[in-house]
């Protein structure tokens, strides 16, 4: 998907013309390549069936000089058993001169075997060989209709036994060993001796009293006899080659196996001892139907026709074959379609150099008003365009020009407008600037002078008497008194409130703070020390997620302490039904500081008061004087660092404490 996305918007922003040309070109490209796919198909089944009709009617001939050379061998037998000499076999013993005549008749009409037998089907004579004699016949189908007076001829699958009491010769012939092929059918044996022989026979009768004496049969051994494929070839084909191989071929097959063929295998043999595919195996010999069609045969693709061969009794004894060598057919195919794509690439060059002059005159008014908004675009408001066509690209360079005269008179007044507000806005904003800072000024060191002046006085008296009192009780207190740790920690706060009374008044003086390498999680620690217990009076959990491996920055840990304390002591009062406070410090994310976050959850802090939180005697509290968070926020920015809120009423309010770890004291 993403590669689909790239090159779309590649496409997209390619130019207008070479996006029409692409556009019609695919289109046209698409069309052609569909075109040549379905045509490829049509024209490759259309020859192919044509291949196939021609093979349906060389199976039809291929049959017909089957069945002829059946018939003449049935007329041969009938016609022969009815002459006289036959019937001198049933009246005295065969001499040497009525042997001589049935055997010129089996040399003289090309037969494998011919035999006469007796009214009970035993045999007589045999012309092959007269002294295998006496052996019944009469099981056989062909003899057994004969001796019901019928003349018959079928197609019989003869054994090993009967072909050897005919002759050696005729049983050597009938013997396949199985030769290996691709795509060939299985048999369970290596090899083949049973013989398939056009066998006829037919009635011998007393010519005065109609009386069946016996029947006279005869056949043709067709393993290994070429005569009938090699006929068939050379009336359907004619001889005719491609690429010096017969384009058509001929076979007799005995169940599966090739036992007369003119297929020729690698070595230029023909493929007798052969199986047939696997597919026409199926087709033919198991499903009992024709099969005309595609099929490897030996070697090669043929287009074929197997017609199954039936034995007088009906059942499939072998099949008969002809096909023709596709190649020339695929060849053909691949000429005409080179011809065609051919056609079709010097159409498309043609089609192509047609579309680049039209899409140039289409697209050259839109690449002159490109231009012309590319000068109006870095200021030159006077350029004009020079189309005069009346279609709608002419009538957008008339609006065109006409809109770039109303900017350029438009940027003209305003250009005027402008540089006179402008002088007024910056003499205006520098006046505001200078009273805003010199009022901020003033009033935040007013605010801070007061402050200090206040809390000298007015604290400074009382917190001394604490002072010199809490130092007397300790000289009186034994440290192991249960009050030692009290009053001591009495009289370190007392110590640390004078400090920020002092410090107060150093702020306000712009005096430097006392700045020492200190530890910020111990102050976050102390600080949670003194004021947990009140917390837990108040219903509040003080959360501590303190970093320990922060380094050391130098500070003045008592202010800090203070603006901690502040803090704490503000997050507490705005959870007046308890609550959560979370302490964090982390590394900022810089690296450049530390951080130092107060969340809790309480009331939070309205919108319209977050930007006076910091000014000096602000405050939402009935006691408080306003001066705890403007006196952090100096003790922060004296240091160089900032402090910054995030609240949302009814869900908590977030102080963030930012200080460099490299002192950076802002004036």
């Amino acid at each position: 998907m993403r590669i689909i996305r790239n090159l779309w918007l590649r496409f997209h922003n390619l130019p207008l013309r070479r996006k029409l040309i692409l556009s019609i070109l695919g289109v046209i490209g698409a069309g052609g390549i569909i075109s040549l796919f379905i045509g490829t198909r049509l024209e490759h089944r259309t020859i192919i069936t044509l291949a196939e009709t021609k093979v349906r009617h060389d199976l039809a001939s291929a049959w017909t000089v089957y069945t002829q050379r059946l018939s003449s061998i049935r007329d041969v037998i009938r016609l022969s058993a009815a002459r006289e000499f036959i019937q001198e076999f049933f009246v005295r013993p065969p001499d040497e001169e009525m042997a001589g005549k049935l055997e010129s008749i089996r040399r003289e009409f090309q037969l494998d075997i011919l035999t006469l037998t007796d009214a009970s089907g035993r045999v007589v004579f045999r012309s092959r060989q007269p002294l295998v004699r006496g052996d019944d016949q009469s099981a056989e189908p062909v003899i057994a209709r004969a001796l019901r007076k019928q003349a018959v001829a079928g197609t019989q699958i003869v054994p090993r036994a009967e072909l050897l009491k005919e002759g050696g010769d005729l049983a050597e012939r009938a013997i396949f060993q199985f030769v290996p092929t691709p795509m060939a059918a299985r048999r369970a044996e290596d090899h083949e001796e049973r013989g398939m022989m056009l066998m006829a026979a037919a009635p011998v009768t007393n010519v005065r009293s109609g009386r069946v004496l016996g029947v006279l049969y005869g056949g043709l051994l067709i393993n290994r006899n070429y005569g009938i494929v090699d006929q068939v070839k050379d009336i359907i084909y004619k001889g005719e080659k491609y690429k010096d191989k017969d384009i058509g071929t001929a076979t007799i097959f005995q169940d599966n196996l090739r036992i007369a063929t003119n297929v020729l295998d690698d070595q230029g043999q023909r493929a007798v001892g052969t199986l047939v595919s696997r597919e026409v195996d199926q087709a033919v010999l198991k499903e009992g139907r024709t099969f005309v069609g595609r099929a490897f045969v030996v070697s090669h693709w043929y287009i074929t026709g197997y017609a199954p061969i039936k034995d007088i009794q009906g059942r499939i004894v072998g099949m008969l074959y002809v096909g023709m060598l596709e190649k020339p057919y695929i060849d053909l195919r691949n000429r005409v379609m080179v011809t065609f794509t051919i056609m079709a690439g010097l159409a498309t060059v043609l089609l192509l150099a047609l579309l680049s002059f039209i899409a140039t005159n289409i697209t050259r008014p839109l690449r002159v008003l490109v231009e012309a908004t590319s000068k109006v675009a870095k200021g030159d408001l006077d350029h004009r365009v020079d189309i005069e066509t009346g279609d709608e690209l002419g009538q957008l360079a008339g609006a065109f020009n006409r809109m770039t005269e109303d900017l350029f008179q438009a940027n003209e007044n305003l250009t005027q407008w402008g540089q006179m507000l402008e002088k007024r806005v910056e003499e205006r904003t520098q006046e505001l600037k200078e009273t805003e800072e010199s009022l901020v000024r003033s009033e935040k060191l007013a605010s801070l002078g007061k402050m200090a002046a206040g809390v000298a006085h007015e604290i400074n008296n009382p917190l001394t008497s604490i002072l010199i009192n809490t130092h007397l009780m300790l000289e009186h207190c034994p440290p192991e008194h249960e009050n030692a740790e009290a009053l001591t920690l009495i009289a370190e706060e007392a110590s640390r409130c004078a400090q920020i009374v002092k410090g107060l008044l150093e702020f306000a003086r712009q005096r430097p703070a006392l700045s020492v390498p200190t530890d910020i999680n111990h102050i976050a620690d102390r600080t949670v020390q003194l004021l947990e217990k009140q917390a837990l009076l108040r219903n509040i959990r003080i959360v501590k997620n303190l970093d320990w491996s922060l380094p050391e920055i130098r500070l003045d840990a008592n202010k800090i302490q203070q603006v901690f304390y502040n803090l704490v002591i503000n997050a507490c009062e705005a959870m007046p039904g308890g609550g959560k406070l979370t302490l964090t410090s982390r590394l900022s994310a810089d690296g450049a500081g530390v951080e130092i976050i107060f969340t809790d959850t309480g009331v939070g802090i309205p919108k319209e008061n977050m930007p006076k939180l910091f000014d000096p005697f602000f405050t939402t509290k009935s006691a408080g004087t306003g001066l705890g968070l403007a006196v952090s926020y100096g003790i922060i920015r004296q240091r160089g660092g900032t402090i910054e809120v995030k609240s949302e009423v009814g869900n908590g309010s977030t102080f963030s404490i930012k200080l460099p770890l490299e002192e950076a004291v802002n004036e």
